[in-house]
C-alpha cells in the first residue's frame, strides 16, 4: 500500500500586530475579527500567548468557534516551563498548562512548540528528563493534566476530545545542542527538532526527528523585504519532500529580529502557500 502523502499547512506566528492592520488587514477591520480573517487566510497559526500566560477554557473555545473547520492552530508551550523553570521539575507546570484548556481545541489542536532561551546549553539528562515527561495522545495529555494544581480547580479543561496524537516540537537556540545526541533523544522522544531560517547563532537543524517537520522561518534584520520568490520556492520543495515522505509540516513564519521587519510574515505565508498549491 502507497504512503499516505502528509499535509502541508502555513501560516504566521500569532495574529494581532498592529503594522498589520491597513497592511494584512483590511482597513477598518475590527481587533475581535482579525483571527477569523487570519484564519480563513491560513491554513495555521501559532499562538504566542499561550507562552506568555495561562489561558482559560472559555478562550479556546473562542478561538475554536471563529476559525475554519480545518484550521490548526500550534501553540508555544509556557515560558515559566523553558525560561523560569528551565526544564527541570516540570511535571506540575505541565499538568497546569494542558488542564488550562489546551484539549478544548479538539481536532484543531496541533503541535505544542517548546522554545528554549538562547542561554540554556545542552545538557542530555536535562532535556531527556522533559522529553520523558510530555504525552504523546490526547488521553495521556488529559490523564496528565488531572493531576493540576488545587488552584485550577473549577477553570481546568480535562475531556481528551477525539482519540489523536499530540505532538510537540523543540527550538533550541544554543548553538551547543548542535550534537548528535539532541538529536538522539529527540528522535528516541518523537519530538520535532523544528527545522529553523534566519538566525545564524542558533543551531541549524535539518533532521527530521517525529513524523512531523515543523519549520520556523524567522525574518532577520537584514531581510527588510522578507522572504524573495526563490527563497519561498526552496522552502516549498524542502516541506513537499517531506509530505511525499508521509510526514506532515508545519510552516510558520516569524520575526526574531527586529519586529519592524515582522509586517512582511502574512505576505510571506501567503507566497508560501502560492508556492505549494503551484507545485501541485
Amino acid at each position: 500500500m502507497a504512503k499516505r502523502a502528509g499535509r502541508i499547512r502555513a501560516g504566521i506566528a500569532g495574529w494581532v500586530f498592529p503594522p498589520w492592520r491597513g497592511s494584512f488587514y483590511p482597513k477598518g477591520l475590527k481587533q475581535k475579527d482579525e483571527l477569523g480573517f487570519a484564519a480563513r487566510a491560513f491554513t495555521t497559526l501559532e499562538v504566542n500567548g499561550t507562552f506568555y500566560s495561562m489561558q482559560r477554557p472559555e478562550t479556546f473555545a473562542a478561538w475554536d468557534a471563529e476559525t475554519p473547520e480545518d484550521f490548526v492552530f500550534t501553540l508555544k508551550g509556557p515560558r515559566y516551563i523553558t525560561h523560569m523553570k528551565r526544564l527541570k521539575d516540570c511535571e506540575l507546570p505541565l499538568a497546569n498548562f494542558l488542564a488550562s484548556g489546551v484539549l478544548r481545541l479538539g481536532k484543531k489542536l496541533g503541535p505544542i512548540l517548546w522554545q528554549l532561551p538562547p542561554n540554556m546549553a545542552f545538557e542530555a539528562e536535562r532535556l531527556e528528563g522533559f522529553l520523558a515527561l510530555l504525552p504523546h495522545d490526547r488521553a495521556a495529555a488529559a490523564k496528565l493534566a488531572a493531576q493540576h494544581e488545587p488552584r485550577m480547580q473549577g477553570r481546568a479543561w480535562l475531556d481528551p476530545g477525539p482519540k489523536a496524537p499530540l505532538r510537540h516540537a523543540i527550538e533550541p537556540r544554543h548553538p551547543s545542542f548542535a550534537d548528535p545526541a539532541c538529536v538522539a533523544l529527540c528522535r528516541k522522544h518523537g519530538v520535532a527538532l523544528a527545522i529553523t531560517d534566519g538566525i545564524p547563532d542558533w543551531p541549524q537543524f535539518r533532521e527530521l526527528t517525529a513524523d512531523f517537520a515543523y519549520l520556523r522561518l524567522h525574518l532577520s534584520d537584514t531581510q527588510v523585504a522578507g522572504y524573495d520568490a526563490a527563497a519561498i520556492a526552496a522552502w516549498a520543495k524542502q516541506a513537499k519532500a517531506c509530505a511525499k515522505a508521509g510526514q506532515d509540516v508545519f510552516i510558520l513564519f516569524d520575526a526574531a529580529g527586529d519586529e519592524t521587519v515582522k509586517v512582511h510574515t502574512p505576505a510571506n505565508a501567503s507566497a508560501m502557500l502560492q508556492a505549494l498549491a503551484a507545485a501541485g
